[in-house]
Order: structure tokens, then C-alpha cells, then sequence
């Protein structure tokens, strides 16, 4: 977690256009440098986040644009993606993997450029949220040319069938941070609770209704073999596993995962060879 010092540091760092490990090379700061800065420092101590007064959020190698209407990412993230790089890596290219409900597109551009070859569907609905996916996509487009990959944008619903349905029996990793909090849960951070979309946080009365349509949407688009990621809530650690535990024919290698602070985090299991629900 960041402290008030990082943050402060942060700021005055994106107030003067330097790298914060450059801070210290700088001598002086304007009139005008002072008011916009100590305006951001009064702004985050009434908890609007960091990555929205800097414009920019850092998830493992990348740099992201955000801003209101898009979920910040969180590090905790970070495992979900390494473990599904894991898989890919063991694939031979090409690679097709798909990011359900897609955000920034952290997911989505970590896996196409650490995993050079590799194809990411991206797929999110929110109107706002598509914006940022779309801008950060085409950000990165250089990047993602010299590592011979690409991501491809669909705005729509991550639970429905039909959207990727050329994909059938085609994909490699399917990954998705999806929204999990119970609809009457308050998120504890105001970060969270005040600034990050409705629509990417609350999910039904127990926070799994859009879990119970991906792990669907992922039977149907794995091929055998194929790799299947998804972060939950700490408090979902026994009930997002059996979600996929209660289609015994079609998972395999159902486990739960921890996450920095060693707890519960995300889902992984392996489609099975059976022919389940997919096709």
C-alpha cells in the first residue's frame, strides 16, 4: 500500500514533470508549481486517488492512462496475470488468450507484451471504461507491433456467449478481474468506495453473478488444456472455486490462489478434455 510520503512524492514529481527518483535533483519550484501542487495534496488527503490527480497507474511493465470511469488497477492483480503468463509461455505461438471485462486493459496489454505472439481479446461494457481500454491499447500499439502481438477491443458483455463465439474451442487463457462485491457491501477504501465505478465493483447479492456467467463464456471459448484465471473477494475463497468445482466434466485443477498480503485472491483451473458445456 502507499504511504502519504510515496504519495506526496508522487505528486510534486508529476507537478514538475520529472521521474520521482529525480526529485532530488530539483532546486526550485515555482509560484504556480506550489499552488498546483499543494492543491493535489489537499485533493488526495480527501481520498480521491493517486492515479486520478496523476493521470496514470503503473501495473507491473506498464504505464496506463485512467481517470474517473475506469477502475484503477490493483497490484494484487499482478499474480492473477503472472500465473496465467505461466500458461502461455508453455503454448506455442500464435497465442490466443481473452481479458473479460477488460478496464484499463492491464490484463489484456500484460499478456500481449510479455508473451510476444500472443492475440487478447479484450472485452468490457462500460462506455467509460471502453474509452480508457481503446486509448491505452492504442498507446502501446508500437510496443505491441515489436512484440508481434495484438489486442482487439469489443465493447460488450463479458457474459455473453455469442460475442466471441468465433473463439469457440480456440482460446489458450481466459482471465477476468471481474466486479465481485456483494451489492450490499460498502467497499472499505473511500479510494474504492467514492471513485471506482459501480459497475466495476458490485455484482449481486453475493457478489458472484458475473463469475457464474465467465465461468460459462470460458467454457465454451478453452480449448482443452486451456488455462482460466479469475480474482474474487478475500471473503470468496471457497465459494468462486465452487463455481467451477460444480461442473466437475469440464474443469480440472481447481484451486484458489493468495494473493501479497496471503489471502485469498483469485481462481485458476484447467478446461478439461470432456466435453462439458462447451462445444
Amino acid at each position: 500500500m502507499s504511504s502519504p510520503q510515496v504519495d506526496a512524492e508522487f505528486l510534486l514529481a508529476h507537478v514538475l514533470g520529472v521521474e520521482r527518483n529525480q526529485l532530488t535533483s530539483v532546486n526550485q519550484i515555482s509560484d504556480e508549481q506550489l499552488f498546483e501542487y499543494e492543491n493535489l495534496v489537499a485533493r488526495r488527503a480527501n481520498r480521491v486517488p493517486l492515479q486520478h490527480l496523476t493521470g496514470i497507474a503503473y501495473f507491473r511493465h506498464l504505464e496506463l492512462a485512467v481517470g474517473p470511469g475506469v477502475f484503477v488497477p490493483r497490484p494484487e492483480t499482478e499474480l492473477l496475470v503472472e500465473a496465467a503468463i505461466k500458461h502461455l509461455k508453455t503454448v506455442s505461438s500464435p497465442r490466443i488468450a481473452v481479458d473479460l471485462c477488460a478496464g484499463s486493459g492491464a490484463i489484456a496489454l500484460s499478456l500481449a507484451l510479455e508473451v510476444p505472439g500472443t492475440t487478447v481479446h479484450a472485452v468490457e461494457l462500460s462506455d467509460d471504461a471502453f474509452k480508457w481500454l481503446t486509448h491505452n491499447v492504442v498507446d502501446h500499439a508500437a510496443k505491441l507491433e515489436a512484440a508481434e502481438s495484438h489486442v482487439i477491443v469489443h465493447h460488450g458483455n463479458a457474459g455473453d456467449q455469442s460475442l466471441l463465439s468465433e473463439l469457440f474451442n480456440q482460446v489458450d487463457a481466459l482471465v477476468s478481474n471481474p466486479p465481485y462485491i456483494p451489492s450490499e457491501m460498502i467497499p472499505r477504501d473511500p479510494e474504492a468506495r467514492d471513485h471506482d465505478p459501480a459497475i466495476a465493483l458490485f455484482s449481486g447479492a453475493d457478489g458472484l453473478d458475473v463469475a457464474r456467467e465467465v465461468v460459462v463464456v470460458a467454457a465454451e471459448l478453452l480449448k482443452p488444456g486451456g488455462f482460466v484465471g479469475m480474482e474474487h473477494a478475500d471473503v470468496q475463497g471457497e465459494s468462486m472455486p465452487a463455481l467451477f468445482a460444480a461442473m466437475p466434466n469440464t474443469w480440472t485443477n481447481v484451486r484458489d490462489n493468495l494473493d501479497y498480503n496471503k489471502l485469498p485472491r483469485f481462481t485458476t483451473a484447467v478446461r478439461s478434455v470432456g466435453d462439458g458445456v462447451g462445444r
